[in-house]
């Protein structure tokens, strides 16, 4: 293998456990570049898997190497990582430039650049006109912007931002993703972790689904979603008049199953799109009192059932 082939990250046979409960199982896995969407719902194991790579956890079996080495054990790599974590203890009486200071001399930029380079991830992430006010009077969002400013002090190669957008507002999370974007286009190497699938699909095509601390499936988002479309849908029709509705749609060859449930009916099928048009047009000729029409399976949730299960359960 090439230099110039050589993953940043390789992690071979992974598992961590915390006495008996399992972080991440028999992971294995390796990131060359660019960014790369981290997809599980909570407690999946992202934030373990982050952690080691990030030099802060040591695997229970197995290796996690980034840029050829042991994060774990060593300094060098360490300082090449800037890490974001999902949740934050910080020193709220600091303003966010202090706090961003302190953060970088940690990191190991020298006393005399650290407050430029403070300043300068301040104003990458959007932050300058607040940067003299204490942190504890920050919203969730200018606090998240802090956190990544932090990471991005020591102008690491590789970053790693463990649910970076949680609890932001729409029009600071549009913001915040074009700035991550930015950092990848500057040629840094970037791990976002999330259990929102549109969030993933807003910063990156490349994903990794995790889930029970295992690594379900890797790629690109569309073929995720081709092996979700190899399954049948569900979509739940509340309506006044159900059984009437699930009559209509029951004989059609797309259709694998109709269930009743109080006040609705649920169609599973397997061509969604056309489902769709029937439904239309049964709901159209028919006055049932339609309420809402939802897919279960238009979510996260239905990746991780179609990928554990075979399909809906």
């Amino acid at each position: 293998m090439t230099a110039a082939s050589k993953p940043i990250v390789h992690i071979e046979r992974c598992s961590k456990y915390y006495g008996h409960v399992l972080g991440c199982s028999d992971v294995t896995w390796q990131l060359h570049g660019g960014i790369v969407g981290l997809l599980g719902p909570n407690g999946a194991g992202k934030s373990t898997l982050i952690k080691m790579m990030a030099g802060l956890l040591r695997p229970s079996r197995g290796t996690v190497e980034v840029f050829g080495a042991l994060p774990f054990d060593s300094t060098e790599v360490r300082r090449r990582i800037g890490y974001a974590p999902e949740h934050e203890q910080t020193w709220d009486e600091l303003t966010a430039l202090e706090l961003v200071t302190a953060m970088a001399r940690l990191a190991g930029v020298p006393a005399a650049q650290a407050p430029k380079a403070a300043r300068d991830a301040i104003e990458a992430m959007g932050m300058t006109k607040a940067m003299n006010r204490r942190v504890k009077g920050y919203s969730k969002g200018m606090r998240q912007r802090t956190k990544l400013a932090t990471a991005i002090a020591h102008d690491p190669d590789f970053l790693l931002l463990d649910e970076p957008l949680t609890g932001v507002d729409p029009v600071a999370r549009v913001d915040i993703i074009e700035r991550i974007k930015a950092l990848a286009a500057a040629g840094k190497t970037i791990v976002v972790s999330s259990h929102v699938l549109y969030e993933i699909e807003a910063l990156t095509s490349d994903i990794v689904v995790i889930y029970r601390g295992q690594v379900l499936a890797e790629g690109d988002i569309y073929e995720i979603r081709r092996l979700i479309d190899s399954h049948p849908h569900r979509i739940r029709v509340e309506c006044d008049r159900p059984h009437e509705v699930g009559q209509r749609l029951a004989g059609a060859d797309h259709v694998a199953r109709v269930v009743f449930e109080r006040g609705a009916v649920v169609i599973e099928t397997r061509d969604p799109d056309r489902c769709y048009d029937e439904l239309g047009a049964a709901l159209a000729d028919a006055d049932v009192g339609l309420r809402s029409m939802t897919s279960p399976d238009n979510n996260l949730g239905a990746v991780f059932e179609y990928l554990t299960s075979g399909g809906p359960r």
